[in-house]
């Protein structure tokens, strides 16, 4: 059982710095009055924002921060489960959310919305819609169980019974079947694959078989050309390496050739250069009878002796320049000669080298002739036993797909046990009596005489004393609050049946305000004292001065400026 014990909040609403605090367990009946606007309904709101992360009435987080101070809205709740302590605190501006057993914060690594998830799964036990529908009812936000879809009526029942846990394994279990239906899928494939190996080695082993003698012979011919051809090229390498060692020898002469080819262009060089020079020496004593430079005479004697030593000389470089041009032209055939031979010598070897690569060629290939001939037998007696290790893994592929398919079936059926339909259902047709009959007593209490059932899909069937048939959108307002109330009580009592998810608080929200009549005003008065020592019973109202007798605490919210505040008028 949850057992609120206090409540506190500032800066919430229309209240300001100070915290506002209430006592939830002090009194079994208190009623909070006020004016409109006052703060009355601020509890409510704050009950469920700390617990739940939204308010009771339709407002914004963003509006729920007082519009003066707009910051540091916080709310604090305390509750005992058994032996068991908390306190769950909330805030905005800055965001606060941290939940206390026995005064040890439990650890907030996890995300919020984990966090949240924690309190109403592992704590609390209940939802926000289970939550208000056990703990408050009224307010004109406030949707009532019977205008809640069927799924919703569907979750609040679950959470009072304490049989959500078989939807959360329903859950779990899909993820469980769409693991399992992945695992299926891949030992499918791979059922598949080893069976396309196993098929691929019969038709191996097939073609093996069916290699004939013929196809022998085809080979060993080939293996005996191979061999004559190998045996030409080794003729024709000795051949070519012959006439490399023949020319070899002439091209060393080469590099020597080359260097007195360079040194005889120099001396042809030098030779020319100085027959020039003597030319143009000679010309000038034949043209010049006087010096150009002091422009005296040139002796007549002198320049017969110059003409006639010029001119030997010329005749001397001429021939030797002839001499040379011989043996240079020499060189130049010679030259020619010997790189037309290393030319030869390159050939040689390029086809050495495409000989040697085509024997090495056909030396391979006789080699896997041998091994193709030879190995025939082994070969085909090693793909049958791959064979026999293949059809093994074939074999222990089927039982594995064979027991992940049972797997899986199992897990379906486990699956359709959890649905709506399945074990659910079965638990709550064992809980729907029950809930019919204390909903027809708790009716007839505030003198509202029909015959109201809800099937196993809390769906309503209502007759009247003279069987007609009605719904709960065809009654008044007030028929409408009783029907509220007398489920209300209804789901405390289930809940209480079930300690997990039952509370000490209840709050009425104008409950005594709307349409109720005297008589089913002092009913519900009589039923709200019956609930126990246990119940600790909040009113909100309008009508104060009417109810003031019948309780045992008065709590008044009262707005000065523009802050709500709280007083006691008794208890």
């Amino acid at each position: 059982m949850i057992v609120f014990e206090t409540i506190r909040w500032k800066n919430f609403l229309s209240t300001g710095q100070q915290f506002t605090e209430v006592n939830l367990s002090e009194s079994p009946s208190t009623l909070i009055v006020g004016n409109n606007g006052a703060g009355k309904s601020t509890i409510l709101d704050a009950l469920c924002f700390v617990l739940f992360n939204k308010p009771f009435r339709k407002i914004t987080k963003p509006q729920l921060m007082n519009s003066v101070n707009e910051r540091e809205l916080l709310v604090e709740v305390q509750f005992k489960i058994g032996t068991i302590s908390y306190k769950i605190v909330r805030g905005i501006k800055p965001t606060v959310f941290e939940i206390y057993r026995n005064d040890e914060l439990v650890d907030q690594n996890a995300a919020n919305k984990d966090y949240q998830k924690y309190l109403e799964q592992s704590v609390l036990k209940l939802n926000y819609k289970s939550f208000t529908q056990v703990v408050i009812l009224g307010s004109s936000t406030f949707v009532p169980f019977m205008q809640l879809p069927a799924g919703h009526r569907r979750e609040v029942i679950e959470d009072l019974l304490d049989i959500q846990i078989f939807s959360q394994m329903n859950g779990l279990l899909k993820e469980r079947i769409k693991d399992a239906k992945d695992e299926q899928r891949q030992c499918e494939y791979e059922l598949e694959l080893a069976q396309t190996k196993v098929d691929m080695q019969v038709r191996n082993i097939a073609n093996l078989e069916s290699v004939d003698k013929q196809h022998i012979e085809n080979q060993q011919q080939k293996f005996v050309a191979n061999e004559d051809r190998i045996v030409d090229i080794n003729l024709r390498i000795k051949e070519v390496e012959k006439d490399i060692s023949i020319i070899e020898p002439e091209i060393q002469k080469l590099d020597h050739a080359v260097e007195k080819h360079e040194k005889f262009k120099d001396m042809k060089s030098k030779i020319y250069h100085k027959l020039n020079t003597s030319k143009k020496n000679y010309d000038f004593f034949v043209e010049n009878q006087t010096c150009p430079t002091c422009t005296q005479e040139i002796d007549k004697d002198l320049r017969q002796y110059k003409q006639a030593e010029l001119n030997q000389k010329c005749v001397e470089l001429t021939d030797a320049g002839s001499q040379i041009m011989g043996q240079i032209n020499t060189l130049n055939k010679n030259i020619k000669e010997l790189r037309q031979k290393a030319s030869q010598i390159n050939e040689y070897r390029y086809e050495i080298q495409s000989l040697t690569k085509e024997e090495m060629l056909l030396l391979k290939d006789n080699t896997s002739i041998m091994t193709e001939v030879g190995s025939d037998t082994s070969n085909l007696e090693k793909e049958k036993q791959d064979l026999e290790t293949m059809t093994q893994a074939l074999d222990n592929k089927l039982i594995s797909c064979s027991n992940i398919n049972k797997q899986t079936d199992h897990l379906k059926t486990v699956a359709n046990l959890l649905k709506d339909g399945g074990i659910k259902t079965k638990i709550i047709s064992k809980f729907i009596p029950l809930i019919n009959q204390r909903i027809n007593k708790y009716l007839q209490s505030m003198d509202f005489y029909v015959n109201f059932t809800l099937d196993d899909s809390f769906n309503e069937k209502i007759l009247s004393r003279f069987r007609d048939d009605f719904s709960y959108a065809s009654f008044s307002e007030g028929e409408k609050q009783k029907i509220d109330l007398a489920l209300l009580f209804t789901w405390r009592e289930v809940a209480a049946l079930k300690n997990s998810v039952s509370t000490n608080l209840l709050l009425l929200d104008e409950v005594f305000d709307s349409s109720l009549d005297q008589s089913a005003t002092d009913e519900l008065m009589r039923i709200l004292k019956g609930l126990g020592e246990k119940t600790n019973l909040f009113v909100i109202s309008h009508k104060g001065e009417v109810l003031y007798d019948k309780f045992e605490r008065i709590v008044e919210f009262s707005k000065e400026g523009d802050f709500s505040t709280m007083s006691a008028v008794q208890g």
